[in-house]
């Protein structure tokens, strides 16, 4: 058996993995979806990129598993991997779904077209969920992506805007990236070159930015097999 603690992205909380955890479940594994401070039901806690981090760790270390498979989704890829060096030999595999990866004193909106979202952030110090508009193209059905808006909550700020801080290079960690097609074919240059690292794997799947939502049971495999190669 494994245990996933499952991280979702930006807007979103523990809610959004239902089906992939139900099908993980079901694998005999342990599941853990984590809600990270200030969202969904942990709405209005004060929240820095450094808080997410530690709501990863201390998880983590309430639950004393093994044999721990951390799962960041978009945005979440930056506090997870963060965190995947701070469990020590508790990890198994670090996975990253269609996300950011943390690089030494950088933020989550270092290296892409930004500044409408840091505009926002100055403004308001939340990051905007994005409108069903928003959504299109991305493998999803009108009742996924209406559950998705209906479910999002404003983004804390500073948790995007703030430097990632790593220990050594994430290269050296077993990992596996997953690269959702529909949402552009080629992993963002820095991941491509972690990808030359032999602890690295990349898995693609023909689907959207949002997998737990358009292909859950199919994301519960590639989970579930990335469990038997650590």
């Amino acid at each position: 058996m494994t245990n996933f603690v499952l991280v979702a992205g930006t807007w979103l909380g523990a809610w959004a993995w239902d089906e992939v955890a139900a099908e993980l479940r079901a694998a005999g594994h342990g599941v853990h979806a984590v809600t990270l401070s200030g969202l969904a039901e942990r709405q209005g806690l004060p929240a820095g990129q450094q808080t997410h981090v530690q709501d990863i760790v201390d998880e983590v270390e309430r639950l004393d598993p093994r044999d721990v498979v951390l799962v960041g989704h978009s945005y979440a890829g930056v506090p997870v991997g963060q965190a995947a060096e701070r469990i020590g030999d508790r990890l198994a595999r670090v996975v990253f779904v269609d996300a950011m990866v943390p690089v030494a004193g950088e933020s989550s909106l270092s290296g892409w077209p930004s500044e409408p979202v840091r505009e926002a952030i100055a403004a308001s110090g939340f990051w905007p969920p994005l409108t069903a508009p928003d959504y299109a193209g991305q493998d999803l059905t009108d009742e996924q992506i209406a559950r998705i808006v209906n479910g999002s909550t404003p983004h804390p700020g500073a948790t995007a805007t703030e430097p990632a801080v790593l220990r050594g290079d994430l290269g050296a960690l077993p990992a596996t990236y997953i690269k959702c097609l529909r949402d552009g074919d080629e992993p963002m240059p820095v991941v491509a070159h972690l990808l030359k690292s032999d602890r690295w794997e990349l898995i693609e799947m023909d689907t959207g930015h949002w997998p737990m939502f358009s292909r859950p049971r199919e994301l519960a495999r590639v989970l579930h097999e990335s469990a038997t190669r650590t």
